[in-house]
């Protein structure tokens, strides 16, 4: 089984972990407080799960989920990532992270921008389209009739058959929505952004097909457009 480290651990990176963790995966978590404030996860996830620093999680990881706050994405440490897979999960908030001109324009998507930090890693992105607690209650196993899909985006093929690879072992299927300069069509405020899965903030959530998933990502426009 694959190691999946992380950096950031909050609502999406502790489902994603916990979903590693029940398929089979080890963990290293970390945060930006410190390994310290992960004793409690990491005692629910057992002795698969282990907290460490960003910097030990993306060395220790085989596949390393980044998970921060957009603003923070310059502070993910780049060195011990190189060539690498790396998902990056991330959303532009405005009011949250700031105002990035290279968002607000279009020259440039949030992928772009960690895959030019990090330089030598092989981003990809996922899980930036779904709430996370649709994401862990709507994983079935490989076959299930009403098995969810999730998207992907990424320049590296090699990266992105990785990152299908993980997310079929944690649930859930892929549609490719192209290269990291096409991971605006699953961003905030497009059509497979949450709705797809269910209502947010409502339990249970709503499988999702890969066949409906790809529409709804063909279907996006870009604002102003």
């Amino acid at each position: 089984m694959t190691k999946i480290g992380f950096i950031g651990s909050g609502n999406i990176g502790s489902t994603v972990a916990r979903l590693a963790v029940a398929a089979g995966h080890d963990v290293v978590l970390s945060n930006s407080r410190g390994p310290e404030t992960l004793r409690d996860l990491v005692a629910e996830l057992g002795p698969k799960a282990r907290a460490a620093t960003p910097a030990e999680a993306a060395a220790a990881g085989d596949v390393v989920v980044v998970t921060v706050p957009l603003a923070a994405y310059r502070d993910v440490p780049a060195e011990p990532l190189a060539g690498k897979v790396v998902i990056d999960t991330n959303n532009y908030y405005p009011e949250r992270d700031g105002v990035f001109p290279e968002l607000e324009d279009g020259s440039s998507t949030t992928g772009e921008l960690l895959q030019k930090h990090l330089g030598e890693a092989r981003v990809v992105k996922g899980f930036n389209n779904i709430w996370f607690e649709h994401l862990r209650s709507l994983a079935r196993p490989s076959g299930s009739a009403d098995r969810t899909a999730l998207p992907i985006a990424g320049d590296d093929p090699a990266a992105k058959q990785t990152v299908t690879e993980f997310f079929d072992s944690i649930g859930y299927d892929v549609v490719d929505a192209g290269p990291l300069a096409e991971n605006w069509r699953t961003q905030r405020d497009t059509p497979v952004y949450v709705h797809p899965y269910g209502t947010f903030g409502v339990l249970p959530g709503t499988p999702a097909s890969a066949r409906g998933v790809r529409d709804l990502v063909a279907a996006a426009k870009r604002a102003g457009a």
